[in-house]
């Protein structure tokens, strides 16, 4: 396993730009803190009346409900190493190991957003509720939401918080209805348009070592574009950095000095798991305007890992870090605070990432006890085997959403196959969005499958959304302005601007990547069935209703007529592989993409 570096934030580190920062690992010496040393061991401030005492703080994200320990490693440029990680068992071994080395009850766990939804399959059936019972016996405090947890509405998420059976499926063990989170979401820039309010508490104040922490939970104000628009439609989501700050005032008037954002939006680095090189995204824009007043921010919804040192708005250091996704990762902050002031001593503060080493880390008991409870029930239909494929179908590994893959367009065909009879739509071109297809399908067993079986928990990994088919009428030059619509600016779309489509067999066009937003189309390229698109000509096609509500802000959608609903995607998508055994990979159908 690559050994994890500490990374403190030095007294004497000149502050004038994000880049001045970030162009290195921001590693520093002050405080005593050099690469290796681990607080926990007979050096943690405070332990002797001293004017400081120290809080840890343990954290990740994205963790979509990936109970079982079947993820690989990370990848090969952010752990060289190739360590398998990851795995809810795991985790809380490492949560556990980890807070040995703090003193006794100077220890909190904390999250960054989507740990519910986009779940795995043995989480997902159960509408997360498996997800919750793991995080609570880890000993989670509070949590961000994320867009995620926003995927079945804002009802659903407030189920999730506060217990019920759920309103269609009821309740899976009918002794033991479903309780609720322990841990409180915070929801600070979500806010409820009928009374002004928050959905969820948007602050939490922890008393730790004696000490206050102040906590303010936010997502991503474009939450709205990632997920099924008609389930947030009661609520808005507030601007990141204006909702933090003046969260930070009223803490401060509470009388808390100390204070974190869990955010749920994040940014991308070059370096391994525990470094920092050149970050860029949404992540150092709002870090540089975010209050002075707030210590340290923890993100997540890239899916990257890091521990940076970004500079406040008064040009001093403050950590900034991520997990990963998928609890590969724990981030440990050490906070260094001053007894008398309540206020955080940022050159003495510190933090690095660990991975969560299967090997190191062995299986919780508890843990295994949660996920076999809930296998008991998935199992046999998880196992059910309902397709095959003869060779690999790929999705992207690397998290790059703006590209066309197989998996995509394979999903597409699914969506036009379960479509195009007159009676189920009549669609002729059916599109899917390249994020929502959440696994690749591939020959060797994921599972304990036959090689090139596929299961249904198979088909669930790839599509775990629950959405419904819809077809519309739509012109050819509404057509193309959809397909304009997958990239658009980082100030409207955040993190990612480029979100591709797949595409359904026997249509196809040309994009061009290095023309201006809203002419990368080109010209007279479209053509179904090798006939070019007639502009002025309606179209039958298919899509998910989250496309169809606007999502991913494809609003082009908005603009069908005779709008038919159909199938649930992942039924469709059964009865798909159930009717077409040997799949292989579609070709690119998008030429320049």
């Amino acid at each position: 396993m690559r050994p994890t570096r500490r990374r403190t934030l030095g007294a004497g580190v000149a502050a004038a730009t994000v880049a001045a920062f970030v162009a290195a690992t921001p590693a520093a010496t002050a405080g005593g803190h050099g690469h290796g040393h681990h607080p926990g061991h007979g050096h943690w401030p405070g332990h002797h009346h001293s004017r400081t005492t120290s809080v840890q703080l343990l954290s990740f994200n994205d963790y979509h409900g990936h109970l079982e320990a079947t993820d690989g490693p990370l990848d090969a440029s952010l752990d060289p190493s190739q360590t398998p990680v990851g795995g809810a068992e795991h985790l809380a071994t490492a949560l556990k190991a980890l807070r040995r080395t703090a003193p006794q009850g100077r220890s909190l766990t904390v999250a960054a957003g989507d740990l519910i939804g986009g779940s795995t399959f043995l989480s997902g059936l159960f509408h997360d509720e498996p997800s919750v019972e793991t995080l609570d016996a880890m000993d989670l405090a509070v949590s961000s939401v994320g867009n995620h947890e926003f995927d079945e509405g804002t009802e659903e998420l407030l189920r999730m918080q506060r217990g019920g059976c759920h309103p269609v499926d009821g309740c899976y063990f009918p002794t033991q209805p479903y309780r609720g989170a322990d841990f409180q979401w915070l929801a600070a820039n979500v806010v409820k348009e009928s009374t002004g309010r928050t959905l969820l508490p948007g602050t939490s104040v922890k008393k730790v070592g004696g000490v206050k922490i102040g906590f303010i939970g936010m997502t991503l104000e474009a939450t709205p574009t990632l997920v099924d628009p008609a389930g947030v439609a009661s609520v808005d989501f507030k601007d990141e950095v204006v909702t933090a700050n003046r969260a930070a005032r009223q803490l401060r008037r509470q009388g808390v000095r100390s204070i974190v954002v869990l955010l749920h939006e994040g940014g991308y680095q070059s370096g391994t798991y525990d470094e920092c090189e050149g970050i860029s995204g949404p992540i150092a824009t709002i870090a540089e305007q975010m209050s002075p007043e707030i210590d340290a921010l923890i993100t997540g919804h890239t899916h990257q890992p890091y521990v940076c040192s970004i500079p406040d708005p008064a040009g001093k250091p403050r950590l900034v870090t991520s997990a990963a996704s998928y609890g590969q990762v724990v981030t440990e902050t050490t906070l260094t605070i001053d007894r008398r002031t309540g206020d955080v001593v940022r050159r003495a503060s510190s933090a690095t990432n660990h991975l969560v080493d299967r090997e190191k880390y062995p299986a919780d008991k508890t843990q295994t006890q949660i996920i076999d409870k809930w296998q008991s029930i998935a199992g046999p239909l998880a196992a059910q085997v309902v397709g095959t494929n003869a060779e690999d179908i790929t999705g992207d590994s690397s998290g790059d959403r703006g590209i066309e893959t197989p998996m995509g367009d394979l999903v597409a065909d699914a969506i036009l196959w379960g479509t195009q009879a007159p009676e189920n739509g009549g669609a002729q071109i059916s599109f899917m969005n390249i994020g929502g297809v959440r696994a690749s399908l591939l020959r060797a067993p994921k599972y304990a499958e036959g090689t090139g079986e596929i299961t249904y928990a198979e088909a669930y990994d790839v599509a775990p959304f629950g959405n419904l088919l819809v077809s519309m009428d739509l012109t050819g030059s509404q057509i193309e302005e959809i397909l304009e619509q997958q990239y658009q600016p980082v100030a409207d779309r955040g993190s990612r601007p480029m979100l591709a489509l797949g595409v359904s067999e026997g249509f196809s066009y040309t994009w061009d990547a290095s023309q201006p937003q809203g002419s990368r189309v080109v010209p007279g390229s479209m053509s179904l069935n090798g006939t070019p698109i007639d502009p002025d000509a309606t179209y039958r096609v298919s899509t998910l209703n989250f496309l169809a509500n606007g999502g991913d802000l494809f609003t082009g959608f908005s603009a069908g007529t005779n709008v038919l609903g159909g199938a649930e995607d992942l039924a469709n998508l059964v009865d798909y592989l159930k009717a077409n055994p040997g799949l292989t990979a579609p070709e690119d159908r998008v030429s320049g993409l």
